[in-house]
């Protein structure tokens, strides 16, 4: 039996009784000098995060299809690794508490299901997944497997995120009506994104290090290369999500979580850069219409990608008077006062520096809602030990809000307008573009079906 469900000891056995153990969700804290066995799926690049914030934990396990990305500790300290998280999960499954989970978008799905599906404990990163299908599929997952969740968002676990939340609960904004958010990249010159001189991509050697198969995972077959691993495949629609699936999930955490943005009716794509076949374009503009939620107006989104290469700049409020506009963040437009938060849902001001100055003055807005110490690894961990409360990116939030950066990718991608029926979990006016709100697997990379029954 496997080491976080129930436990019995010799005299729990001997009374006919048995206990939880020392993970299990709800339970009473373990020692502060207990510590969680932890395990990597994807040990490069933004696994970097996950390792420091897992710090004072143990790794006990290290995958990656790749394995020139696995740290030379890891060899050292005799930490096994592998490259099929299958392998990992059914050889040390009984002595893992939880999975970070830090591949490309297109792989999150399937291993994080994986583990749940075992009872291990997930953070994932973001987006939370490559689908809407995929996202929704997790939250089933997570009210079956009991099991703590978390996106790897680090805004929300921000001071600022609760203060924009707290500031408008005290009506310091009034009715928001509309946002405009966004970013400057892609850059085609960072490490993140590239732009082949055309598509299709040609075929390259398989380096002997990298286990292509397994990187590919659900998706379509692809011949290796070099532009989508090991970095560059956010730039790929078939892989990744492009700078809106990753970066949204930080810009618009605020919007989303403080104005109960989840579910667009229309999501239309209002300027769209070239692009070439299977290619994020260059920069967008896409605009989402919520409806009336509750006691909230109606309100109108505006994501911005791409000013880098030739795209809009973010709208700004005409009040603005913090000098030179930043090249990334949220803009909020209410009928009271204009509000910003910057690229990570952080550090909020009123659009007009004179309002803040007088606002603090005045003492702010009292807290309402608990800081986090830490990242997310770290409240991930806490929440573990049953040290905290659930994660603020658990999945019963991180799956809509990743829903809603999904949606504003499909409509970038496939350009013009989108009608959403969000119950049923269609596109209502363009059919044949619903084969991407839950997409094709290849053979034998089926999952989740059953969650639906």
């Amino acid at each position: 039996m496997k080491r976080r469900n129930f436990l019995k000891t010799a005299a729990a056995a001997s009374a006919g009784a048995f206990v939880l153990p020392r993970f299990s969700i709800g339970q009473p804290g373990p020692s502060a000098n207990s510590k969680v066995n932890l395990a990597m799926i994807g040990a490069g690049g933004i696994a970097g995060m996950a390792f420091s914030g897992c710090k004072g934990e143990n790794i006990v396990a290290l995958c990656d299809i790749d394995s020139r990305k696995l740290p030379k500790w890891a060899a050292t300290k005799g930490i096994p690794t592998f490259a099929d998280y299958n392998e990992m999960l059914d050889k040390l499954g009984k002595e893992i508490d939880g999975v970070c989970i830090n591949t490309p978008d297109h792989t999150h799905f399937n291993a994080t299901l994986a583990c749940m599906e075992r009872g291990i404990h997930v953070c994932t990163q973001k987006p939370l997944t490559h689908n809407i299908w995929q996202a929704r599929t997790l939250r089933k997952a997570k009210d079956k497997y009991k099991v703590v969740t978390n996106m790897a968002n680090q805004g929300h676990t921000y001071d600022g995120i609760r203060k924009i939340r707290e500031m408008y609960e005290a009506d310091c904004f009034g009715q928001v009506e509309e946002v405009h958010l966004g970013v400057s990249g892609p850059n085609w010159e960072s490490k993140y994104f590239n732009k082949p001189a055309s598509m299709p991509l040609a075929a390259e050697p398989i380096p002997p290090e990298v286990n292509w198969d397994l990187w590919l995972g659900p998706a379509k077959e692809h011949a290796y290369s070099s532009h989508l691993h090991p970095l560059t495949w956010r730039s790929y629609n078939d892989f990744g999500t492009g700078q809106f699936g990753d970066w949204f999930c930080h810009t618009g955490d605020g919007a989303v979580w403080v104005l109960d943005l989840y579910e667009p009716t229309v999501i239309e794509c209002v300027e769209r850069g070239p692009a070439l076949e299977g290619m994020i374009p260059d920069y967008s503009v896409v605009r989402f219409d919520f409806p009336a939620r509750g006691s909230k107006k109606a309100c109108s989104m505006f994501w911005y990608d791409g000013k880098k290469n030739g795209g809009t700049p973010i709208k700004v409020p005409e009040d603005w008077s913090w000098g030179k506009v930043p090249g990334s963040g949220s803009f909020w437009s209410g009928d009271k006062a204009n509000a910003y938060l910057d690229g990570r849902s952080n550090n909020p001001r009123f659009s007009m520096k004179e309002q803040m100055v007088e606002f603090k003055k005045n003492g702010g807005v009292p807290e309402k809602y608990a800081r986090v110490v830490g990242g997310p690894h770290q409240e991930w961990i806490r929440a573990i030990k049953g040290e905290g409360p659930e994660c603020g990116s658990n999945f019963d939030y991180a799956a809509p809000m990743s829903e809603v950066a999904l949606l504003g990718v499909l409509a970038q991608r496939f350009d013009g307008r989108i009608e959403w029926d969000s119950k049923n979990m269609r596109i209502t006016n363009r059919p044949e573009l619903n084969v991407f709100v839950k997409e094709p697997v290849r053979t034998g990379w089926e999952a989740g079906e059953e969650l639906w029954a």
